[in-house]
């Protein structure tokens, strides 16, 4: 795989097309956009690689969602990204086949939305006994991971030295090298599959302990045992009492230290289910017998504050603009949410969504009347629903989506230790892909999405890129605003009709470009 042509290909589409990070430069700065650039890249990364050394990393600092702090993340130069793919296609399948079967974070086919799920099926119902649990967060886990270790994991692996060099690099902030003695910097392709390996038996580790169960054909955790469920850095371990959750905090303090990490002690506590605890963005929490997952109070808090800023800042722009701007949001926060009770959430959002465009509207015509108002910006602009208060464009007839018409699909967990690169697990994922709920995209395009069966007519090739679904709102919502951008509707002439019978079909906005100057 390391000599592969097709692996050079794939890894070089991959961070100069699909990646989000594929326009940001490393310390050289330079980007790959041109298709001869990718080509040379990719003959360059299978032939001329061998003496290549790695280069530092340029530190950039991002905001971090729900805090005032700041997140930093390592950008690697083009051509590290590029290797750095290359070896993740190397190593990742044999890591597939041995990782724990409640680890869910940076892993092929598995997401935040299976932690979830796992968290739901280990301790709803009245008679799970699983009714504490420890809240843990790991302290600055990715900066702190001992490189020894790593590397011991890694073994005979033929690029362990390449990767021993990546780990080494050092991180450039301010136009000053710093070395890196330990952890391995976010940003980097190969980081998290690096990070979940210097993990591998953190539930081993908690006590966890699981039997093969004939019923599910899957693992089922043994009675008595804790349930360790872990998403990168955030875990959860699930208890039948608050002595067997300080019991299974105790064994993971020596066995973290071992590997240069530590909990963090302020976001680290034992918890009765009665209480509840967030997790990734969600409330899990027992009401007298039932179990309920709901949107956080904090993460409510966050997109209520987001709304009001981005519309605030749109109140010199038009009805247009607006819509533009807050339909992503909406469609991102709601794909994210729409697994668990989130029904009262969406219609309480909706409503403060709602005050907010009407005050927007009040400022921009504070010479007309709330009548008149009322009869440009809001009525029935959906052509399939009654709802006469959705906010819309007399002039394109574009409107803007709710979230309460974002319906409620419940998560399909992921069987145990299934591998996407297992071949006898090949229907079990096929049947996994096409019981997925349909993406977050405006009805006429899933309409014409499923009459294409996903693909862009001109070129062939699928026109939502399906390598790993958005793991998070803000991930969803660039998800959204990208397909907009990526993709567009355009009529062409169908195969084997009239010359002047056009159809319209969702193609892939490089491809409507590329078509245009042929014709010309």
């Amino acid at each position: 795989m390391l000599r592969s042509r097709a692996n050079a290909l794939v890894s070089v589409r991959r961070v100069t097309e699909v990646n989000a990070g594929r326009k940001t430069p490393g310390i050289d700065g330079r980007v790959v956009l041109l298709a001869s650039q990718k080509a040379d890249l990719a003959d360059w990364c299978q032939r001329r690689s061998r003496l290549w050394t790695a280069r530092p990393v340029r530190r950039v600092l991002i905001p971090k969602p729900g805090s005032a702090r700041k997140r930093a993340l390592g950008i690697p130069v083009i051509a590290d990204r590029a290797l750095q793919a290359m070896t993740v296609s190397a190593l990742e399948p044999g890591w597939e086949a041995r990782f724990e079967p409640r680890s869910y974070g940076f892993r092929p086919g598995r997401g935040c939305h299976d932690a979830i799920a796992a968290i739901f099926w280990t301790v709803a119902g009245t008679r799970t006994k699983r009714r504490w649990a420890l809240d843990a967060d790991l302290k600055a886990a990715f900066d702190h991971a001992d490189h020894d270790h790593i590397l011991r994991q890694l073994g005979t692996f033929p690029a362990r030295e390449r990767i021993a060099g990546w780990l080494k690099a050092g991180v450039i902030e301010d136009g000053r090298l710093a070395p890196t003695e330990a952890g391995t910097p976010q940003g980097g392709v190969i980081s998290p599959l690096i990070f979940n390996i210097a993990l591998h038996g953190i539930e081993e580790a908690a006590g966890a302990a699981y039997r093969w169960n004939p019923y599910r054909k899957a693992e089922s955790a043994v009675t008595g045992t804790p349930v360790l469920v872990r998403y990168a850095d955030d875990l959860v371990a699930l208890c039948d009492s608050r002595e067997q959750a300080e019991q299974a905090k105790a064994r993971l303090k020596p066995w973290l230290a071992a590997r240069g990490l530590a909990f963090n002690e302020e976001k680290t506590r034992v918890v009765h289910l009665g209480e509840g605890f967030d997790f990734l963005g969600f409330n899990v929490r027992r009401y007298g017998q039932k179990l309920l997952i709901k949107p956080s109070t904090g993460a409510v808090r966050r997109i209520r504050k987001r709304l009001a800023d981005e519309v605030r800042a749109l109140r010199g722009a038009n009805a247009t603009a607006v819509i533009r701007t807050i339909a992503p949001i909406v469609r991102g926060w709601s794909a994210y949410y729409r697994g668990v009770v989130s029904t009262e959430t969406f219609h309480k959002l909706d409503h403060y969504l709602w005050q907010l465009l009407y005050k927007w509207a009040l400022y921009r015509h504070n010479h007309r009347s709330r009548h008149q108002i009322v009869r440009r910006y809001f009525g029935q602009f959906h052509p399939r629903r009654k709802d006469r208060w959705v906010f819309g464009s007399r002039e394109t007839g574009a409107y803007l989506p709710r979230f309460g018409w974002t319906k409620i699909v419940r998560h399909d967990l992921v069987k145990g230790r299934a591998s996407p690169d297992d071949p006898a697990l090949a229907r079990y994922w096929a049947a996994r892909r096409r019981k997925e709920p349909p993406p977050p995209v405006s009805a006429d395009r899933l309409r014409l999405l499923r009459k294409q069966q996903g693909r862009c007519p001109l070129c062939g090739n699928l026109l939502l890129h399906a390598d790993r679904e958005p793991q998070s709102p803000d991930e969803w919502e660039q998800w959204a605003a990208a397909i907009g951008k990526a993709i567009a509707r355009h009529a062409i002439t169908a195969p084997g009709s009239p010359a002047d019978r056009a159809e319209k079909r969702l193609i892939h906005e490089h491809c409507r470009k590329r078509h245009g100057r042929h014709r010309q």
